[in-house]
């Protein structure tokens, strides 16, 4: 009858399990709001030799003791497999407050949303990957701060907004037959959501799928013939490692669209407009020296710039190879800047070879 949000983990400091403590005055609020109170669960356990982090739980327990909040947080003492169950099973909110972006993964969210958990998380680890809007809530959006206190301010002030008013409110709207009707819709969405996506069965699967049915493949395929595909492959690639240093990019071109002269804008100067999602055309021009044109990919790389002039979240558009003119390879292909500002573009070049398993496995990159 009660909203419980229940916290499970090992009390490591970067998980920040007293994130919830930040505000005494206004968690003592919503655990005691007349309309929709709440309760916290924590359990957990830290390292021996942590000592932070064991002062984490000294710090929740001593909070737990206080009369405003003794009936409504508590801490669950000798930490296993059984109380965990119990919590991730229980409870209708997994809490989650990693200091972004170090939280691996975040399996026992996983857990909880597998019971119809509703996770209420920062965006890291697997969260970050989910469907948060309709099967939880993140706090914040992904911001990160260099100063820490007000990292733990910002994000503490998001948690208590959301408890207040989002999270309470829909699990105390009930229906006539005094169901939480809009909870549980979302109870289901959690299952249906992500247990497929964020489960050990869809693990392995992914990890046959990818990698141990292609390897076996490949190994198949290189002992044929007494090994003679491992042999060219091999002589490829001494090859390509001699000649590598020999490439260069000798031209690089950028062509906007052609358009009709717009409005106030001379025909030359028009030329030079460029729109959000125009497409532009890049062709290169590549001394390979002894290499073939087929031994490289030539990608366009491109995103919107920083303020140190480098290009942050950058996508790689593979150019296509057109012909060679004299000792020239020419390639070309058409890119698309999906947000206006400040963008860049670089050109760069990797090594290909069929019987490589990615275009990064010799470490060979050269940026125009």
């Amino acid at each position: 009858e009660v909203l419980t949000i229940g916290f499970a983990r090992r009390f490591a400091t970067y998980k920040r399990a007293t994130l919830l403590l930040h505000n005494l005055e206004r968690l003592k609020a919503l655990i005691n709001h007349p309309q929709y109170p709440m309760q916290f669960i924590f359990a957990g356990k830290a390292h021996p030799r942590d000592t932070a982090g064991k002062e984490l739980i000294r710090q929740i327990v001593q909070v737990s003791r206080q009369p405003e909040f003794r009936q409504r947080l508590v801490f669950i003492e000798d930490y296993d497999m059984y109380i965990t169950s119990l919590l991730v099973a229980g409870v209708d909110v997994w809490l989650n407050t990693p200091l972004r972006p170090r939280e691996a993964s975040g399996t026992s969210g996983m857990k909880a949303a597998a019971n119809g958990g509703q996770n209420l998380s920062i965006l890291d680890g697997w969260w970050d990957e989910a469907d948060y809007y309709q099967t939880g809530w993140p706090i914040g959006r992904g911001e990160e701060y260099e100063d820490r206190a007000y990292q733990d301010e910002v994000e503490s002030n998001a948690l208590y907004d959301l408890l207040e008013q989002e999270v309470a409110p829909l699990f105390y709207q009930r229906g006539s037959d005094g169901l939480p009707h809009a909870w549980i819709r979302r109870m289901k969405q959690a299952i249906q959501l992500n247990c497929p996506r964020f489960s050990t069965q869809r693990m392995v699967l992914e990890y046959a799928e990818r990698a141990y049915i292609p390897l076996s493949n490949y190994f198949d395929r290189m002992r044929r013939d007494n090994f003679e595909s491992a042999r060219q492959f091999t002589r490829w690639r001494s090859h390509l490692q001699e000649n590598w240093y020999n490439i260069r990019v000798v031209n690089v071109q950028v062509e906007p669209p052609k358009k009709a002269s717009a409005a106030g804008l001379p025909s030359a100067q028009n030329d030079q407009v460029v729109m959000a999602r125009d497409p532009l055309t890049v062709t290169v021009e590549v001394r390979l020296g002894s290499l073939q044109p087929q031994d490289v990919i030539v990608q366009a790389y491109q995103g919107p710039v920083d303020d140190n002039g480098q290009i942050r979240n950058g996508q790689a558009t593979p150019l296509r190879y057109v012909e060679t003119v004299e000792d020239r390879a020419i390639f070309s292909g058409q890119i698309r800047y999906e947000a206006s500002g400040l963008q860049g573009l670089a050109i760069r070049l990797l090594p290909f070879h069929p019987d490589m398993h990615d275009p990064y496995e010799l470490r060979l990159m050269l940026w125009a």
